[in-house]
């Protein structure tokens, strides 16, 4: 009985190592010669989550508002100062650096570069496996902020 345990844990452990991504490294430095409002940086993906960065320049890397129906995120200035708002313009929180916020699925809200330099912001997220995410906008997009909008670099070097 015992072997056949044995047999059956390492049978799993295979499997479970078959389907596992492999680690990800990176090395996250603020982009140089940006030229749009807002850029994201990938720091890695493992298919549950996502980790980058946001360098957004101020008064022009503002989003708009908006709900995502099945992603969870945590966003945590590391430079300049950021305000999140929800709705009717309520503010949830003015961060500056190694403060943030968790911002469960189902919240509207936006945020904006509020300090004197640029916002350089940590996002990780994480999607719920059994919702569908879909990004709701209420508001318009403003002006080269959006999905797919921007400037993309990746910070993964293996």
């Amino acid at each position: 009985m015992e072997g056949t345990l044995a047999k059956k844990k390492e049978e799993i452990i295979e499997q479970v190592q078959e389907k596992a991504r492999s680690p990800q490294i990176f090395n996250y430095k603020k982009p140089k010669g940006l030229k749009a409002g807002k850029s994201i940086v990938t720091l890695g993906t493992s298919g549950l989550l996502r980790g980058s960065v946001q360098v957004v320049k101020n008064g022009e890397g503002d989003n708009n508002m908006h709900i995502h129906t099945g992603m969870d995120g945590m966003w945590m200035c590391l430079k300049g100062e950021v305000t999140f708002y929800g709705p009717d313009d309520e503010i949830l929180g003015v961060f500056g650096p190694q403060e943030g916020i968790i911002m469960p699925h189902g919240n509207a809200y936006w945020f904006a570069s509020t300090g004197d330099v640029d916002l350089e912001i940590l996002q990780v997220v994480t999607w719920a496996p059994d919702i569908k995410d879909e990004r709701i906008d209420l508001e318009e997009q403003k002006d080269g902020v959006g999905p797919g909008k921007g400037e993309f670099f990746d910070a993964r070097v293996r």
